[in-house]
């Protein structure tokens, strides 16, 4: 049987955006997304709202709000609400599930401070967390996962399993696509673009769930903050004292965060503290809800 030749070529456009994008005014460019995605001008909001549906195949079956119409905006649509019962949440108590609708670009261990961006490009776990040396000490030789959220995709983001919000850190940054091409051809792309790095206690040791920024994606929410909007030229931290008045604790499958467009999470454990499952391969498409490891049980 003839195996099929699959062309990995990368096209004319995507070179080109390639040696383009870090010219581009990243900042300005999405804040004037941000600006069109809020418009409530009816005749512009629903002609993109039914643009988007089209062209990316979205589903509104699952939605709350099912009439594309009714949408006050763009962002409104892009970050809709879905029914209860859209997204069962796996309940084994050892289970851990995905935080979002997505594609896992990789999950794997974090070899010497460095996790993998794409074949051939690895990263610092230092430079991730914004330079931290206490934080990053915390995920030395643990597990990593990237998930990425397709503009198709369920954009609100949840917990993977129960947890304590002890720290959230900005780090101001480019926003580069995180397309699959610009993630394979972009060096230290996770660590150059501007993010939102949460650390929580759980059972399975400190967890970091961090929010990736992209082009168009200059605006990510908390659901304790809201929309993060920190000094933009340097790192700003905010910790979470336990027994304190700012003290949160969500459980697995509660609201997170969200982004304004599409962009990509991704979680850090310790070492020895959690296991993928065998599903969790380069490309495989997630569900929020369902399970991708579990804890490890110490004996």
């Amino acid at each position: 049987m003839n195996t099929p030749i699959v062309d990995n070529t990368p096209s004319w456009p995507q070179r080109l955006l390639t040696v383009v994008m870090p010219l581009l005014p990243h900042h300005l460019l999405s804040a004037m997304m941000y600006a069109v995605t809020r418009c409530e001008w009816k005749l512009l909001k629903s002609r993109i709202i039914r643009w988007a549906i089209k062209h990316y195949d979205v589903d509104l079956s699952e939605a709350v709000i099912k009439d594309a119409d009714l949408y006050p905006s763009f962002n409104a649509f892009f970050t809709r609400q879905l029914e209860s019962s859209a997204r069962p949440v796996a309940a084994g108590q050892s289970d851990i599930v995905s935080p979002v609708d997505g594609e896992v670009s990789q999950a794997a261990l974090i070899n010497q401070g460095r996790l993998i961006q794409a074949k051939g490009r690895d990263y610092s776990l230092l430079e991730l967390l914004g330079g931290d040396e206490k934080l990053a000490a915390l995920f030395e030789e643990g597990n990593f996962a990237t998930i990425y959220l397709s503009p198709r995709d369920y954009h609100r983001i949840h917990m993977p399993l129960d947890g304590h919000l002890r720290k959230m850190t900005h780090v101001p940054g480019r926003l580069f696509s995180v397309s699959q091409y610009t993630t394979e051809s972009v060096p230290n792309l996770f660590a150059r673009n501007e993010r939102v790095i949460s650390l929580f206690d759980t059972d399975a040791g400190p967890m970091a769930m961090i929010l990736v920024g992209a082009i168009f994606v200059g605006s990510m929410e908390t659901v304790w903050d809201g929309i993060v909007t920190p000094v933009r030229h340097r790192i700003s931290s905010w910790e979470y004292a336990p027994q304190s008045a700012q003290q949160l604790t969500l459980h697995k499958g509660e609201e997170m965060g969200r982004f304004n467009m599409g962009s990509t999470v991704i979680l850090l454990f310790p070492k020895d503290r959690v296991a993928w499952d065998e599903s969790m391969t380069n490309g495989e498409s997630l569900k929020m809800g369902e399970r991708i490891g579990g804890k490890v049980i110490s004996a």
